[in-house]
């Protein structure tokens, strides 16, 4: 059989789970009624955390992973490696979870000796972390086939957090709800430091520090990690991606909206000029230089490890300035079409990313440092997932 890449498509639909698992015992394969998955993460919820935790994590195999970006689906080389999706179908490996199989799992599980298992349900459980310099699970303690249907659509609001902040900095947003939650949140953190354009460069560098190699940045679009010092506006280099497009409302880079961290990150600039000042949704053709990323004519769609945190900071930008301080007040719509005016979309859809990919470890650092180095102010969607429900419902 040929080896097939894996191209992109929206077509693929759920199917129905194997209704014997196989479960794996101290070496042995041995029939159960069910595979155990009473807390298993969903794909992208899993490729959204990569934080080296140990998690189990559902999904349908799709594929034997050779590279960062390819997955064949026929003319199997190995058994040590799966690739699992939250759906059958799926064809985006920005989707896909690659999934170590260690010699224990690879009589039962490796494509090479079980090409057959393709489609089929499978829960895992190992180390949250990457493989193949891809979002992976290494290291499996478990693995069955079978297990419960992923769903990608998220059914259930974000649970109520405290915080350290709460008897302090956010004292007086503690206990409200929509409007009233919404000024008070405003009247908080419109409290800051204001930078310059050129001050944005510097705190950059700290702000999306990557965790692994401090000389390095992450790019967050393309989840590149890239020097620090290759700031600026060739080709390869990166620069100041502004996450609410700044001609959405027409704020520039003078020193306010236009330079405020909180939603101004580092791109690779062929990524940046590709999302341009489009609105952010789901759909379109893969962007080159951003695996999991997709383009259309009007919107954009980040890869799904970051997709919480565009959605969140988008929701800052919109409670940040609200028009009582000389600039636009912004406002987030269902529109994908908003051009040079003051809103930006699709809320719908913000609101399922925020959902889908709760604040991980980067994003929370990063709100930290901003807080502590160069704002003085938080973004209170990454300290208080819940209070997104409670404003836009």
């Amino acid at each position: 059989m040929n080896t097939q890449s894996i191209t992109r498509s929206r077509s693929g639909r759920l199917i129905t789970a194997f209704a014997l698992a196989v479960t794996l015992v101290t070496g042995a394969v041995v029939a159960s009624t069910s595979a155990s998955a009473a807390a298993a993460l969903t794909v992208a919820q899993a490729l959204s955390a990569q934080d080296g935790r140990t998690a189990t994590v559902t999904g349908y195999i799709i594929g034997q992973p050779t590279a960062t970006n390819t997955v064949i689906t026929s003319g199997y080389t190995a058994d040590t490696a799966i690739a699992i999706a939250d759906t059958a179908g799926e064809t985006s490996t920005g989707r896909m979870l690659y999934v170590q199989v260690t010699a224990p799992y690879r009589s039962a599980f490796g494509l090479l000796t079980n090409p057959g298992l393709r489609g089929a349900l499978v829960t895992a459980t190992g180390t949250l972390t990457a493989y193949f310099s891809h979002g992976g699970l290494k290291d499996p303690t478990a693995m069955t086939l079978g297990g419960t249907t992923p769903s990608p659509t998220p059914t259930a609001s974000p649970t109520p957090t405290g915080g350290p902040y709460d008897s302090t900095y956010y004292a007086s947003a503690i206990g409200k709800t929509g409007s009233s939650l919404r000024g008070a949140l405003h009247s908080i953190i419109k409290v800051q430091t204001k930078l310059t354009y050129d001050q944005v460069w510097e705190a950059l560098k700290d702000t999306d520090q990557d965790p692994a190699n401090p000389n390095n940045v992450i790019l967050l679009y393309s989840g590149r990690s890239q020097s620090k010092a290759t700031n600026g506006g060739a080709v390869d280099d990166w620069n100041r991606e502004h996450v609410w497009a700044k001609s959405h409302g027409d704020f520039g880079t003078a020193t306010g909206p236009g330079t405020d961290v909180h939603h101004l990150r580092p791109e690779d600039v062929t990524v940046n000029s590709a999302r341009g000042s489009k609105d952010f949704d789901n759909g379109g053709s893969a962007v080159a230089q951003c695996p999991g990323c997709y383009t259309d004519a009007d919107s954009f769609e980040p890869r799904n490890a970051v997709k919480g945190d565009v959605a969140r900071m988008i929701m800052y930008m919109a409670i940040r300035y609200e028009g009582d301080d000389g600039w636009p007040n912004l406002e987030m719509n269902n529109s994908v079409a908003n051009g040079t005016t003051p809103y930006l979309g699709r809320l719908s859809v913000l609101l399922a990313w925020h959902q889908l990919d709760p604040p991980d470890a980067f994003e929370k650092r990063r709100n930290q440092v901003i807080y502590d180095q160069w704002q003085g102010n938080r973004n209170p969607f990454i300290d208080h997932p819940e209070w997104a429900t409670a404003i836009w419902g």
